[in-house]
């Protein structure tokens, strides 16, 4: 079983999926700790007693043996009785641990960087920002005083310290100036001394057009200097001052910059490639999947005119030339709803007319990617031809051993995982295996996905911890990357935590409301409408209360399953029970557990005993979940809740 370790912050250990290890107390975490910094050298136990113990124990040899043998049951919980230990070992008169070169964040940290040295600013820029995101706080934080882990510490504090400046430097070198500030503006506040870090957000702020900012920032910096260590600034700054005050040209960003260099190359493209061609369509459809993730009128945009460039495939009645058209926009999808239900038929239907029309033998990559649109596109619905694509694709796409291929082909298998309640464990193992594939092979968008399908995952497994740090980490990529939509979902998800969490209602409900604010505009109307006031609702129900009694609120798509509670709340009984005689079953999507919660509740309150029993039965596979949970976005709290009401009812008088 892989284990990964994490110093970069407290110490601690993951599992092959992503989960923390119980490390115990803190001398387990010690020992662990001190066999890290060894670096998979052997440390002898008369050594490893010293540096644990001021003042020993009776035996501490003994002690020292139980903590490893608790640690050894953590990190192989498979190894077999009276079996040697592969990971930490006993060799000669000690003990090492035997992690891989790529298993301790510290190590991978170290790799990153001095991988990101030998490349161009815009290949090192997102390399040193994944090498940084992997601190989650001052490295061996829980052992400040421990004198085994301050060279070490003190050692990675200073990589890291460098690593902050050379990212500015390539944003910097990249036009980015702007971007640079903000981190830049932490930095020399926490480290006042480091005299790159000042020049460097003074040049920021200069070539960002904040002449007065970068000229206070200077000055700062002398005064600061003087006061701490009674030293005047280095010549670098002293000369970047004059040359501010100067408007010495050099100090200008790189004229050839994005802006430039975009525009050369569409003319060039223009120039070399007739019109009419059809490797235009293709290359429209990789512009429309970048454009699809900017969010907003780009969504909406891509979407439209993905489904004009396959109609235009299409009619050139060249099949594999539609193939590639189709398969190229390859966007991630973690919404089980679609936005357009109109442009998503037609683009499901032109993918199963594309299959059809391939050649029987050969196109297996092409055949794979239009299995998983159909699957993707089908989404949230009874369409029996989705989970059996969705499985199509993977099955071709392991075959062919195609990293990008096989992310797709599971975005396509998370999007049919809904097929009953409860299934949130399998969500994760998709998702975890999204972000590693996606980390390996450099798929940024999709290691956005995959953080957010565990996201989802760990909600509905009410492990709020975990959701957290997978809520961060696509934030982190999201702002690399710029990937604006990905802030819709972790806003929703913090909303969902202040509710789950028993903030005071007024303080959930302002919170819900923030988070749809986000959503204006975004270009995701099958995620939008409706969501909050069903959001809110579900607040009111999971803690007790009734609905606001707001009639008229807007419920969109989840009015069928909601109206029967609202009509309840303004004493309209008999239009309530007319409401839920004709509320279909939840489509399979990652609310069905919510709406069935909400169908369970007015059942109970209608008396409507056959609707009580379906709604047992369907929500009983997440009788460990939060209700609701698994979208990321909003809940009515844990299922077992509604369960018991539902038995409790049921098993009442008639």
């Amino acid at each position: 079983m892989r284990v990964d370790f994490g110093v970069l912050g407290p110490v601690t250990a993951w599992d092959a999926a992503g989960r923390p290890l119980a490390l115990r107390g803190p001398r387990h975490r010690a020992v662990l700790a001190r066999l890290l910094v060894a670096r998979r050298r052997v440390v002898p136990v008369d050594r490893l007693v010293d540096d644990l113990w001021t003042a020993p124990p009776a035996d501490p040899v003994g002690a020292l043996r139980t903590f490893v043998a608790a640690l050894r049951r953590e990190l192989e919980p498979d190894r077999r009785p009276r079996t040697p230990a592969v990971l930490l070992v006993t060799e000669g008169p000690g003990y090492a641990l035997r992690a891989e070169p790529d298993a301790v964040d510290a190590w991978r940290f170290e790799a990153e960087l001095g991988a990101a040295g030998e490349l161009p600013p815009d290949r090192a820029a997102p390399r040193l920002a994944d090498a940084l995101g992997r601190w989650r706080g001052p490295a061996y934080v829980e052992f400040p005083d421990a004198h085994w882990a301050r060279a070490e510490r003190a050692r990675l504090t200073e990589l890291r310290l460098r690593a902050v400046e050379r990212l500015a430097e390539a944003r910097l070198a990249l036009g980015r100036a702007a971007d640079a500030v903000p981190d830049l503006d932490a930095h020399v506040t926490e480290h006042p001394w480091r005299e790159e870090g000042w020049r460097l957000l003074a040049l920021a702020l200069y070539r960002a057009g904040r002449q007065g900012d970068a000229l206070t920032v200077l000055r700062r910096a002398r005064a600061l200097l003087a006061d701490r260590l009674g030293i005047d600034p280095g010549p670098r700054l002293r000369r970047l001052e004059t040359d501010i005050l100067r408007h010495a040209p050099h100090l200008a960003p790189d004229p050839g910059g994005a802006e430039r260099v975009w525009a050369e190359a569409a003319a060039a493209y223009d120039r070399a490639v007739p019109t009419g061609a059809r490797a235009r369509l293709a290359s429209t459809v990789g512009l429309l999947r970048d454009l699809a993730v900017t969010g907003g009128g780009g969504l909406t945009a891509a979407r439209r005119h993905r489904v004009a460039a396959v109609a235009a495939a299409e009619e050139l009645g060249d099949p594999e030339l539609t193939a590639r058209v189709v398969g190229a926009y390859d966007v991630p999808a973690v919404w089980t709803r679609v936005d357009d239900p109109e442009q998503t038929a037609r683009v499901v239907a032109a993918a199963r007319r594309t299959l059809a029309a391939l050649p029987a033998e050969g196109h297996e990559a092409a055949r794979a990617r239009l299995l998983a649109t159909i699957a993707v596109e089908s989404r949230g619905s009874r369409d029996p031809g989705g989970p059996e694509a969705a499985r199509r694709a993977e099955e071709l796409a392991r075959r062919l051993d195609d990293p990008a291929l096989l992310a797709f082909a599971l975005n396509g298998v998370f999007m049919q995982s809904c097929g009953r309640t409860g299934l949130a464990p399998r969500r994760d193992a998709i998702g975890a295996e999204l972000v590693t594939l996606a980390d390996r092979h450099g798929l940024t968008t999709y290691q956005v996905l995959g953080h957010l399908v565990r996201l989802q995952a760990h909600c509905a497994a009410a492990d709020l911890t975990g959701a957290d740090r997978h809520a961060a980490a696509a934030d982190r990529l999201a702002e690399r990357h710029e990937l604006p939509l990905v802030g819709v979902f972790t806003r929703w998800y913090a909303a969902l935590r202040r509710a789950a969490t028993g903030a005071p209602l007024a303080e959930a409900e302002a919170a819900y409301r923030d988070a749809a604010a986000a959503l204006e505009g975004a270009g995701m109307p099958g995620l939008e409408h409706g969501l909050l006031p069903l959001a809110l609702l579900c607040l009111r129900i999971g803690r007790g209360l009734p609905p606001d009694g707001d009639e008229h609120a807007d419920f969109g798509p989840y009015a069928p399953w909601t109206r029967p509670l609202v009509l309840l709340a303004a004493d309209r009984r008999t239009a309530a029970a007319d409401a839920l005689r004709r509320a279909p079953e939840p489509p399979p999507d990652l609310l069905a557990e919510a709406l069935w919660c909400l169908l369970g509740r007015a059942a109970i309150a209608l008396d409507d005993r056959p609707l009580m029993r379906r709604a047992h039965h369907h929500l009983l596979p997440a009788s460990a979940e939060l209700a609701g949970a698994a979208s990321g976005l909003l809940t009515l709290g844990p299922v077992a809740t509604h369960l018991t009401a539902l038995e409790a009812a049921l098993n009442g008088p008639t």
